[in-house]
């Protein structure tokens, strides 16, 4: 995905998300600002990662919004100090040193094959049944994963059997502007 966002916008959405997870945290509230760049006012899905010592403490996002962007990150880092299942919710002394990661993502593109998978550009949405879970494109990366390790990961994250995307899974691919 070509990058659509400036180095300022990608300043500020990180600044917003920082400030959602302290004010979340600490229930100190949001602080309104005044957004002037259209990039910003989009209405775009996105994911806000949070690490800790560079190990994941929260992850959640939206393929698509309702709202502006820096809205949808707002919301998303919230969610992602506090509602991630996988996770205690963040205390204040988590805020000590953590980590922010912005994943702004294209559309959903369901795919026919899975050959038409590129790793380290598509990250991978699987549904089947009632079941559906989502890696990231940077994740494959981070891990050194192959194609195939890719899906039957997603699958299982999915808490689906690993083989699930070789048969009656819906596959879509997306790419992310990643930054932190």
């Amino acid at each position: 995905m070509q990058n659509l966002l400036t180095s300022e916008d990608r300043q500020l959405l990180l600044d917003i998300a920082r400030e959602a997870v302290v004010s979340t945290v600490t229930n100190i509230g949001k602080i309104p600002r005044t957004i002037k760049s259209a990039n910003l006012l989009a209405k775009r899905g996105c994911f806000v990662s949070i690490k800790i010592n560079g190990t994941l403490r929260g992850c959640i996002g939206n393929f698509t919004a309702d709202t502006p962007l820096y809205q949808q990150v707002q919301e998303m880092a919230a969610a992602a100090a506090t509602r991630d299942p996988r996770f205690y919710p963040m205390k204040p002394s988590d805020l000590t040193d953590f980590q922010l990661e912005i994943s702004v993502l294209s559309p959903l593109q369901r795919i026919s094959s899975p050959e038409t998978i590129k790793v380290g550009q598509h990250g991978i949405y699987i549904e089947k049944n009632f079941s559906r879970g989502v890696l990231l494109p940077q994740v494959a990366v981070e891990q050194g994963w192959d194609r195939e390790t890719f899906l039957r990961q997603t699958c299982l994250k999915a808490g689906l059997h690993e083989d699930s995307w070789m048969e009656g899974a819906d596959i879509s691919v997306f790419t992310a502007e990643v930054f932190s």
